[in-house]
């Protein structure tokens, strides 16, 4: 058992670490531009509300030995998802305008900081379960497959919002 709990602490930890990697240097989670303009609006307007934007990264592994796929949604909606399928594709796209909205509200909720796997204590209890981690602003957030298993209700939405959008899996409890 203990030998397997490793595991899968390793597994999830390169998954982490190869989101980080593909989201390339820019700051998780905030719009570079953004954040550089914080006295303007998105479309340049001096004086308007900030605006800031997130990204998002969906990392989902089937047990131990299950292909890990990634999903990465940047700050304008666009997707790339690695491996969705198990075949090795990679396919793009971008989420509708209304899905966007919804995605970059849901990100920025202040309610999604209480639902990471620090917050929650969180620990993988289901051998060979669909595990499914989203990296955050606020954290890593992670849910498997299992019957019974309490999902972060703000995240759900999210990885509801991501699967039904995208290649990525739904995960069923």
């Amino acid at each position: 058992m203990m030998a397997l709990s490793w595991s899968r602490f390793a597994s999830l930890s390169a998954a982490t670490l190869l989101a980080v990697t593909l989201n390339g240097c820019a700051p998780f989670g905030q719009q570079d531009e953004a954040a550089a303009r914080p006295d303007t609006s998105d479309d340049g307007r001096p004086g308007a509300a900030p605006t800031t934007r997130y990204r998002v990264s969906l990392l989902q592994n089937e047990g131990t030995d299950g292909p890990l796929r990634t999903l990465n949604v940047e700050p304008d909606g666009r997707w790339e998802c690695v491996d969705c399928a198990g075949d090795g594709v990679t396919s793009t796209g971008s989420l509708s305008e209304e899905n966007h909205g919804r995605l970059q509200s849901l990100l920025a909720d202040p309610a999604l900081a209480k639902e990471t796997d620090e917050a929650r204590g969180y620990k993988i209890t289901c051998v060979g379960a669909l595990t499914s981690s989203l990296l955050t602003t606020a954290g890593l957030i992670s849910s498997q497959d299992c019957p019974g298993e309490e999902r972060p209700p703000v995240a759900e939405q999210i990885l509801l919002l991501l699967t039904q959008n995208t290649p990525a899996e739904l995960t069923l409890s």
